[in-house]
């Protein structure tokens, strides 16, 4: 009876926590979360067939040969080949397995992978600033702030960079999390197999702001909702420029949702390389072709 009662309790325990998993990362809307969640409970499973019967044994030894026995127990030590093998051949066995289904989901759900037979990517440049999320749009020319939109079933490449302080592109609904790091891009492929409205943040702590650090990525029922998204931005948006966007790149909490209805060709590029003005310059004198004679002639040239 007891027994009974206590796998009650554990069942509905199990089930009340499980609860808590809509709209993370066990409840996925995509594609890439579908496959990541299968990968995660076939590797959990796999590792409990050792840790669950390493807790039923300790509790059951522990019971077994508790003090308060009405006999002491006395062991017989002697070496047994069937334990060895049994205790060595399961573990490796696991170990194996885990590392064929590892080996093939790192390059299955390699995030820099295009998603095969789902069309045409739509390119979205991401860009993490203190503390909000830049989003450009290169095909149609606009640009957010907190607010990224997208068709479902249609594909979408992230080019992710950062203003200053790294952070990491994250949507639990949809799958993996990536870095957003200053003078470097990542790239991140993933779809919505539905429309809705998915949480977006950043899972890497980076400052005062950081709690405020949101967004809403939503996924349009169609094409045509996502065109129309696109040419209200276009009708009621600002303008960002080189000259207007340090100013946006200032610091600033719980930043409202801001549209642009025009961006200045090459923004992400320049933000990548701004902190790289001067690399071509420093290769240049590096190169041992270039002789004393040469440099001398650049300097007077300079001066």
């Amino acid at each position: 009876m007891f027994i009974r009662n206590l796998s009650k309790w554990v069942c509905a325990a199990a089930l009340l926590s499980l609860t808590g998993c809509s709209g993370g990362i066990l409840d996925p809307k995509g594609q890439i979360g579908a496959d990541e969640k299968s990968l995660i409970i076939i590797c959990t499973i796999l590792m409990l067939l050792v840790v669950i019967p390493v807790i039923v044994m300790t509790l059951y030894f522990a019971w077994k040969y508790r003090a308060d026995r009405n006999e002491a127990y006395e062991p017989k030590w002697s070496h047994s080949s069937k334990i060895e093998a049994i205790v060595w051949t399961i573990p490796i066995v696991i170990v194996v397995v885990l590392g064929v289904i590892t080996w093939r989901s790192t390059h299955a759900l390699d995030p820099y992978k295009p998603i095969e037979d789902k069309g045409e990517h739509l390119t979205v440049e991401v860009v993490s600033l203190n503390w909000k999320w830049l989003f450009i749009y290169p095909e149609q020319g606009i640009a957010t702030v907190n607010e990224l939109v997208f068709p479902a079933n249609v594909p979408v490449e992230y080019k992710i960079t950062s203003e200053s302080t790294m952070n990491s592109f994250f949507i639990p609904q949809l799958g993996s999390q990536i870095y957003s790091m200053a003078g470097m891009e990542t790239k991140l492929h993933l779809i919505a197999n539905e429309p809705g409205t998915f949480d977006g943040f950043s899972s890497n702590y980076s400052g005062a702001g950081f709690s405020g650090m949101k967004f809403k990525a939503i996924a349009t029922p169609t094409r045509q909702d996502f065109n129309d998204w696109v040419a209200k931005v276009k009708a009621g948006g600002g303008s960002l420029t080189q000259q207007s966007y340090p100013a946006l790149a200032e610091p600033s909490e719980n930043h409202p949702v801001e549209y642009f209805a025009n961006v200045s060709d090459g923004l992400f590029h320049s933000i990548v390389m701004k902190y790289m003005q001067a690399h071509g310059e420093m290769n240049y004198y590096e190169k041992p072709e270039h002789s004393a004679h040469q440099m001398h002639s650049m300097s007077e040239a300079e001066e």
